[in-house]
């Protein structure tokens, strides 16, 4: 019995020291920003987004600070913002959420991602001037290109991360020797890259 106390105030010390450790990671919804997401919406005169808005954590994220998906009208947010400043997790979380209010307001429109309809909703939530990437301490994501193409033509290079589909060839070859027609002598020569 006494070995079985022992035992277990290890295992309960051992788990307690691996959580001093390694930092809560937030996961899952956020019910605070979401109750503030759906405020703003309707505040905004927008109450069918306000009705189904959510917004969650992802520690699946790395490289983005944030994510908006229409039409399921999800904010998802990085966690790794908190450990860089308060203001950029409400400065990603308003980006996001001005996408949202973007497509709401454009109905079946298609519009641009980061085009005068998401500036407009921007400044609607206080964050006029907003540019559409970051420069936040994030890790970034570089994939490994392993196919290279030339142009038989200009000889114009360019790597790709994957392999072409189907025939290609130089548009500017194509569009200076044959009015912008497909041109077999200007396919483009492929090569794997290793």
């Amino acid at each position: 019995m006494e070995q079985a106390v022992l035992q277990l105030q290890f295992s309960f010390s051992e788990r307690e020291r691996r959580k001093a450790q390694k930092p809560c990671v937030r996961r899952g919804c956020d019910s605070e920003m979401t109750m503030r997401a759906r405020s703003l919406c309707n505040q905004l005169g927008l109450p069918v987004l306000a009705a189904k808005v959510t917004v969650e954590w992802n520690p699946r994220m790395r490289s983005t600070a944030g994510r908006a998906t229409w039409p399921d009208a999800v904010v998802e947010v990085n966690p790794a913002l908190e450990d860089i400043s308060e203001s950029e997790t409400e400065r990603t979380f308003l980006h996001e959420l001005a996408h949202l209010v973007a497509y709401e307001r454009a109905g079946n429109r298609r519009i641009r991602p980061h085009g005068p309809e998401w500036r407009r909703a921007c400044c609607d939530l206080g964050i006029p001037g907003e540019r559409a990437g970051h420069s936040l301490p994030l890790p970034t994501r570089t994939m490994r290109r392993k196919w290279r193409y030339f142009c038989p033509g200009c000889w114009a290079v360019f790597d790709r991360v994957r392999r072409m589909r189907g025939a290609s060839a130089c548009y500017t070859c194509c569009l200076k020797h044959n009015r912008g027609d497909y041109d077999e002598r200007f396919r483009f020569v492929e090569k794997r890259i290793s």
